[in-house]
């Protein structure tokens, strides 16, 4: 049976033994992310790393490291952060600010941009069939998740509305193509088994690059975007 002085002496080495040093880039990684106060490209990353280092490979080998722990290394939008494991979200909760929950016209119209983008204010009402609110368009342009893009090539040049980064940050998607398509929206419940022949969920598409029936944006549209309504709302918008 091993003496006192021999217990004490096996565990004083085992204190002694030092971690297994990590590589110096998963380091560098961690101090780059952790320090910004918002999501960072790989070609941001990648830039400040030593010669040599495969970007890709340090960030999956660092995305492993964090996958059981509090916080995870996540992409949003083609962007790289940390942000608290799913599991334990709940512990943020109090620390969260109420915010007002969008109104059933809001929640339709963001999911129609989202799907149909680049989408005009018109085009939005023709799939929902009501005349929509213009303060419910300026709530969404005022949460950040949408954006004016550009202006569609037709009389009246309106508007056309797409998605930012910040909606995907929002709803955790690494990108819009992420979103549920037909069969898992049926899955969920929220679109009727039974629907008409031919009924299809577009596949959502955020491409930066104005289409050939849009226009580049004008010094002002934002400002136009967001002015108050000069016309009543109708349709019975729920």
């Amino acid at each position: 049976m091993a003496s006192l002085a021999e217990k004490r002496k096996a565990d004083a080495e085992e204190r002694s033994v030092e971690p297994e040093a990590r590589p110096e880039e998963l380091r560098l990684l961690e101090a780059l992310l952790f320090a910004s106060t918002e999501p960072l490209d790989q070609a941001t990353l990648a830039k400040r790393m030593p010669d040599g280092v495969d970007i890709k490979v340090a960030l999956a080998q660092l995305q492993a490291d964090y996958a059981s722990r509090g916080v995870n290394l996540v992409r949003i939008a083609n962007k790289w952060t940390f942000r608290t494991a799913g599991d334990l979200s709940w512990l943020m909760t109090r620390e969260s600010t109420e915010t007002r929950r969008l109104s059933r016209a809001a929640i339709e119209m963001l999911a129609i941009i989202a799907y149909h983008q680049p989408v005009t204010r018109a085009e939005i009402e023709d799939i929902r069939g009501v005349i929509t609110s213009k303060g419910t368009l300026d709530v969404l342009l005022e949460t950040g998740w949408i954006r004016p893009r550009g202006r569609r090539k037709t009389p009246g040049r309106p508007l056309t509305f797409g998605t930012t980064e910040a909606f995907l940050s929002q709803f955790s998607l690494e990108a819009l193509g992420d979103l549920p398509g037909l069969e898992e929206l049926k899955g969920t419940g929220l679109l009727d088994s039974r629907l008409p022949s031919g009924f299809g969920v577009p596949t959502p598409s955020d491409d930066p690059a104005l289409r050939d029936d849009e226009d580049p944006l004008e010094i002002g549209d934002l400002e136009l975007a967001l002015a108050p309504a000069v016309e009543p709302e109708t349709g019975g918008e729920g």
